[in-house]
């Protein structure tokens, strides 16, 4: 294949973040390929990969919404003045060949919002925004991550099938090395100050309000008197801890609580800890309930998440069904941590994960990518 010039659109940059790490690894098989990939952003956190050439748009506006609109009046001029094969958002902008879709239906959510949610102009210019990706006279090519998502797409917008792209889940293969998970496990017990014999509640995910930082604390304070000493939460992940430390305070679980910042070596914590929490309010897919499967952890999650249904399948864990009643999610929580299925659930994880392609995201996105651009 003749070498192509690939743009690849990334509102905000930073370590660690999901789509981010999903952008990274998809222009890392692109340049492999002997692909140009120039990568756009208006913040960009961290290290700059050698191998892509990264160009920070500068963009006014004292809201997001503000900054998005002149982030994409910004590509629109560059894209206008150089030729490139595909261009590939992964957020929502007008004009983009192909769409990683990371990011939920926002119709969906304005439908349950009140109308004065639905006529802000943040509201308005997002919708804007997701109609010029998924609209019927769009062309976009969707990548898509979550079944769940696709519906609400098709019913909001009416997107024709032929232009969706299903992708397996993505994780990194150092989840399914054979790793000796108690040396992990007392190496994280100092560096956190944990007992060796407390249970841990691992949360990973940047963004603690939609993952439900605070639900996973009410669920801690929840637990018996006789358990919750014996209990830590440890959260990985990048995002603003004031808040959640404020209301582990005020519910008197402040020492059970330890936040581990974002991490490059995540696959440490599903080693050494005991069960994955992941009550989140919203979520596309939840690749942490995958690599935490793989890593033989038993995972309790909302099924809002799109991923949950695999935890269904697999018999790995719990479901907190909705509508989501925070009693529900306390008395899942008590009830894992003390039973005796706990290495059913790990060995039917890891079977599970073991039997799926949970590797190809990449490749599969890119080889997506070049197919459009030489259409």
């Amino acid at each position: 294949m003749k070498e192509l010039k690939i743009a690849f659109c990334l509102f905000k940059y930073f370590p660690y973040g999901g789509l981010q790490k999903n952008l990274l690894q998809i222009a890392e098989v692109c340049v492999k390929h002997g692909h140009q990939v120039d990568v756009y952003s208006c913040f960009w956190t961290g290290d700059i990969p050698e191998d892509l050439r990264v160009s920070i748009l500068p963009v006014r506006g004292f809201s997001n919404h503000r900054r998005l609109k002149s982030f994409a009046r910004r590509l629109g001029k560059v894209f206008s003045s150089s030729h490139y094969d595909c261009v590939v958002g992964f957020n929502k902008l007008p004009g983009l060949d192909v769409y990683y879709a990371g990011e939920s239906c926002l119709a969906a959510k304005a439908h349950e919002r009140s109308i004065w949610y639905r006529l802000t102009g943040r509201c308005r210019t997002f919708l804007r925004f997701e109609k010029a990706v998924f609209g019927k006279e769009s062309k976009t090519q969707i990548l898509l991550i979550s079944e769940q998502e696709k519906a609400l797409y098709t019913l909001y917008y009416g997107t024709p099938e032929r232009r969706f792209h299903f992708l397996p889940p993505g994780l990194g293969k150092d989840l399914l090395a054979s790793q000796d998970s108690t040396q992990k496990r007392a190496e994280l017990c100092y560096e956190f100050s944990i007992g060796l014999d407390q249970n841990i509640i691992l949360m990973v995910g940047s963004g603690f309000k939609t993952k439900g930082v605070d639900r996973a604390i009410r669920a801690i304070a929840s637990l018996p008197s006789e358990v919750v000493g014996g209990t830590i939460l440890l959260v990985v992940g990048e995002d603003k801890t004031r808040p959640f430390r404020r209301l582990a305070k005020r519910l008197g679980v402040e020492g059970q609580m330890r936040f581990a910042g974002g991490r490059g070596d995540v696959d440490r914590f599903y080693r050494a800890a005991d069960l994955l929490i992941h009550p989140a309010y919203r979520e596309n897919t939840g690749t942490a309930l995958i690599e935490a499967m793989a890593a033989g952890l038993p995972v309790l999650a909302t099924d809002v998440c799109g991923y949950g249904f695999h935890i269904e399948r697999a018999g790995a864990g719990k479901l907190v069904p909705s509508p989501f009643r925070q009693e529900t999610l306390d008395q899942m929580l008590a009830g894992m941590l003390v039973s005796e299925k706990k290495n059913q659930w790990q060995s039917n994880g890891k079977e599970y994960v073991a039997n799926m392609d949970v590797f190809s995201r990449p490749e599969k996105a890119a080889g997506i990518i070049e197919q459009v651009a030489t259409w």
